[in-house]
Formats: C-alpha cells, structure tokens, sequence
C-alpha cells in the first residue's frame, strides 16, 4: 500500500485489490483509519412532532422521496457521520454528506457490473482526495469516491453508482409537503456534539483556501460559491447559488433538457456559525423538469410560490402544486448537487457556467 498518501502513518489492514484502479493510488491520502467517522448502519427515525423538539425549522436536510414515502437526513447529524445507509419503500441507499466539499449526495446500494449483482453498504474509508470523502463499501473493500458514486480502486472499479434524486431543503419546508414524514434522529449511540459546526466559517467566500485540497484553485468562481450542477449526456452545466438567489427562479434549457430552479431564502449553512441555529441564511434550490402532460410550463417567484405563467397555478420548493388550475400535480425533480465550485472544478474542469 506504499503508493497511498499515508502522512500520519496510520495502520491499514486493506484487503482492496490495488492492483485494479483507475485513479492514482497516490491521490488518494489516509487521515484515520477506516470508519474513524462513523457511519449510521441502523439510523432510528422522528415523527414531526419529536423532530421539531430537537431540530430548528430552518435546520438543512437531505430530503428523500420515493412512491410518496418520505426520509429526512439532517445535514448537522450527517456532519459527523457522513454516510446513513438506509431503505425506503424497498429501495437500499446511502445518503451522504462531505462537509469540506459541501456534497450531499443520494446513491442507489443495489449495483450490477460486470454480470454480477451486489447490493453494498458502504462505510467512511478515512481517505480524501480532492478534498472529497472516499467510501468504501463492506462487500469487496473498493475504494468509492463520493462526488461521482464511481469506485475507483478495488474489485468494483469503473461501476458507477445509480442517483437517487434528493433535495436539500429546509426541515419546515420537508414538513410543509411531506407531513407524514421521518426525519434521522439524533439516538446514533454516539455521542456528538449535534447542531454544532467544527468547521467555523468554512463556507466564507473569501476563505481561497480549502481545507486538505492540494490542487490548483480553479478562479473561475470563488472557491466556496455554492454551486448546483445538472448532467445531460455526459455534459455538465453549473448554475452559482448568487445567481439563483437572485431570481428566484430560473428557466433555462441545457443540451436539449428543460429545467426550472427554485429558490426559497430562510434555509442557513451548516458550514459558517458554531452553533449552526446562529448561521447566515443561503436558501434552499431544487431542479426540475418543467414539462407536465407534454406542456412546457415557465416560472416566476411570487410571494405566494413559484406560479407558472401558463396557467397561473402555485408550486411549493418541493415541485408539488399547491393550488389553482393543476394542484395535486408534481413536477420530476432532476438529479442535481449543491457543491463548492472548487470540487466542482476539480472533478468536472470542463462545465458550462451559467451566466
């Protein structure tokens, strides 16, 4: 294992097959051991009324829905776990949260590569690169980096993880469209400080110096500017929260996909303040695909919702339409993630910015 990074000289006991890899094995740099975070195997879940005991309602959650049942994952407990893995409605996953990259990301666990079905759980490696998490999973010890869901070293190497489409949003405003849903509680069986931020200020857009990132700072975008990234065929475009924050909605056509942004205010970073109750505002964006019934819908911000122009109907930040002509519809959110611009950069340096 020489050619791993290995700058504290941490015992490794590694059964991955090194010899398949399709990333430097010395880009990929040690700090702990395996699982010295620790990730939720058996996450144990609140109904609203205990969830609103413990949790602020501005509080960022990784909101999950499948076939109308819905999850919650509060970034403040996922800050010092990284990793739930989870099911919901018969459907394994793993949400996941890299605070120095600021990447929440949802990854199916049900994989097929190469003839062969597996269905991992996936556990925090002790690795970064590109300032990134590496997970590994427990079935084969290969070595997965979170920003893309691609195993890059061991058995699995080149198997690419499914995206489970989730939103980052506020938990009052998970509440407001899914009131029967679970959020992730605190009952872990371990003890941490939950609601505190040990990065303070980490998210500052002055801050030109990630933490534990060695490449270039691409100076495109400030390196902590928020962005929200969508794929079409392979291509990326990324969207700056600045810019979304100050339309509050956004149309927009990339590679041939319609998309609709929206943007609600009151949701705060986990990454600025200590006690994160105390942090600035940022807001909450989710994305969708603005096509209902084969009708192109376009949409403006107005004090009552999103309203599209075409029939003057009002839509919640979660897609679903909450009163006139088309209420009880939703729109198809689109896979998406909300990144600093410097991991964006240094996974993806060819991207179109929208300006």
């Amino acid at each position: 294992m020489s050619a791993q990074n290995n700058p504290r000289n941490i015992e490794l006991n590694w059964k991955t097959d090194t010899t398949k890899h399709s990333a430097p094995l010395n880009e990929f740099t040690a700090l702990m051991k395996p699982d010295g975070i620790p990730p939720i195997d058996s996450p144990k879940f609140w109904e609203k009324e205990r969830a609103q005991e413990t949790y602020f309602e501005h509080e960022p959650v990784i909101a999950v829905e499948i076939n109308g049942q819905a999850k919650a994952y509060p970034l403040s407990v996922l800050m010092y776990h990284e990793i739930v893995n989870d099911e919901l409605y018969g459907v394994s996953f793993s949400a996941t949260y890299c605070p120095l990259c600021n990447a929440a990301l949802v990854f199916d666990r049900r994989l097929e590569f190469e003839g062969k079905k597996y269905l991992l759980d996936f556990g925090v490696s002790g690795m970064l690169r590109n300032s990134d998490l590496v997970m590994w999973d427990r079935q084969t010890e290969s070595w997965w980096q979170q920003f893309l869901g691609e195993a890059l070293v061991g058995e699995l190497t080149g198997a690419q993880l499914e995206i489970i489409p989730s939103m980052l949003i506020s938990i009052a405003e998970f509440f407001e469209s899914y009131p029967n849903g679970l959020v992730l509680s605190t009952e872990t069986g371990i003890s941490r400080k939950y609601g505190t931020n040990p990065y303070i200020s980490y998210d500052n857009l002055e801050n030109k110096q990630p933490r534990l990132f060695n490449g270039e700072v691409d100076d495109r975008l400030p390196a902590m500017e928020r962005v929200i990234d969508i794929e079409v065929d392979g291509k990326y475009k990324i969207y700056p929260l600045s810019e979304i924050s100050k339309k509050g909605a956004i149309n927009d056509n990339f590679e041939g996909q319609a998309v609709v942004f929206f943007h609600t205010e009151k949701t705060v970073s986990v990454l600025d303040e200590n006690n994160i109750a105390q942090s600035k505002q940022i807001g909450s964006v989710t994305v969708f695909d603005p096509r209902l019934d084969d009708k192109l819908l376009t949409f403006n911000k107005t004090k009552k919702g999103f309203v599209d122009k075409e029939t003057n109907s009002v839509w919640s930040i979660t897609g679903k339409c909450i009163a006139g002509k088309l209420k009880g519809k939703e729109l198809r959110p689109l896979p998406h993630g909300n990144h600093f611009a410097f991991a964006w950069f240094a996974f993806h340096p060819e991207t179109e910015i929208y300006k």
